[in-house]
């Protein structure tokens, strides 16, 4: 199948444009053309090898939406015309005990990732979503509902389903008041979700400009962390934390608004270790705890809570030439909120 796309050649530079060849269908093989593909921070650190060595040629991408058009003989899930979600995973090793309860993110023996990777017992570099085509076993893509516009579907794959995971798992309902640090990709869909699911939002952020649009995504309540003294009115106020954000911070300030049994959930991933003290803690049996996307089935899941409640990703539109530009533009905080690659362009 021959591919368009963008590719990174070699680490930090821009990039390219690039063709390829994805593999011919399998029996359980859906193929299909991408629509929408979104730009992922993730995608910048590995593309510029912040995270470590990487594999090149890359093609990122791992928030892909398109329209079915081939299906092998086994497929039972998919027909030609569907609109189909692949995220941050194609594979994993299926018979783990992760794996059997339909957590494939946490697979012992690790998930195969969409691209920065080889695909699953082959030298074939796994190359993602910057481009118009895609080859998928069926088990591991979802179904998109009808009603949504695909363009702000794109980033639920990733951004959407790394803030519905944890919100679910910690079982966020009303009467809980939860607060969402970092309004970004990531921080506004914990915003939408929390508040569609009947909870009290709190967006906690170093931008005050970013308060308008918090309360139209839902939220209650915008704290400017630049005060000094932000977390002397929320004492033992909030049950969840959801911290989206990549920065180093000091936690201390955050973990004094959490009630007793409260929990912060680390999303975003800092340059280094953060410091605790263990007294904060342990003065209302507090928890730091982490979570990871989601697997296959809690994507589903989720892609059919947005499709009830309407809700989508905010996202602004671009053409693959301007990818270089967005990277910059996503590590300046410059777009509101997610930046999505019209795949019709490569």
């Amino acid at each position: 199948m021959k591919t368009r796309g963008y590719a990174v050649l070699q680490a930090k530079e821009p990039l390219v444009p690039f063709e390829f060849e994805r593999r011919e269908l399998s029996a359980k093989d859906v193929g299909f053309d991408i629509e929408f593909a979104g730009i992922c921070h993730s995608d910048i650190h590995q593309a510029r090898e912040e995270w470590g060595p990487a594999l090149f040629p890359m093609v990122p991408g791992h928030e892909i939406v398109g329209t079915v058009t081939e299906i092998g003989a086994a497929v039972k899930d998919f027909q030609i015309g569907d609109r189909i979600g692949v995220g941050v995973f194609i594979d994993s090793c299926r018979n783990c005990e992760n794996c059997k309860k339909g957590l494939q993110q946490y697979c012992l023996e690790g998930m195969t990732g969409t691209y920065n990777g080889y695909e699953r017992n082959s030298q074939n570099i796994a190359f993602g979503g910057y481009s118009n085509k895609f080859v998928i076993n069926e088990d591991y893509a979802v179904k998109v509902p009808a009603n949504l516009d695909p363009a702000g579907v794109a980033p639920l794959l990733c951004a959407g389903i790394t803030l519905y995971s944890p919100i679910k798992h910690w079982k966020v309902g009303p009467g809980s008041k939860v607060a969402v640090m970092g309004l970004g990709g990531l921080g506004h869909m914990g915003v939408k979700f929390a508040a569609a699911l009947g909870a009290e939002v709190t967006v906690l952020s170093h931008s005050p400009n970013k308060a308008s649009d918090a309360k139209l995504m839902g939220a209650s309540n915008f704290v400017v962390t630049k005060e000094s003294d932000w977390s002397k009115s929320y004492k033992k106020y909030f049950d969840l934390i959801l911290n989206t954000v990549s920065a180093d911070l000091d936690l201390e300030p955050y973990l004094n608004t959490l009630r007793t049994d409260g929990t912060l959930v680390v999303i975003g991933l800092p340059g280094k270790p953060y410091s605790v003290n263990a007294g904060t803690l342990l003065n209302g049996r507090r928890s730091i705890s982490g979570s990871m996307i989601g697997g296959i089935p809690e994507l589903q899941e989720m892609l059919d809570f947005c499709g009830s409640n309407n809700i989508l990703s905010d996202v602004e539109i671009i053409s693959a030439d301007y990818i270089n530009q967005a990277y910059d533009r996503t590590v300046a905080s410059d777009v509101k909120y997610r930046f999505v690659i019209d795949a019709k362009t490569f």
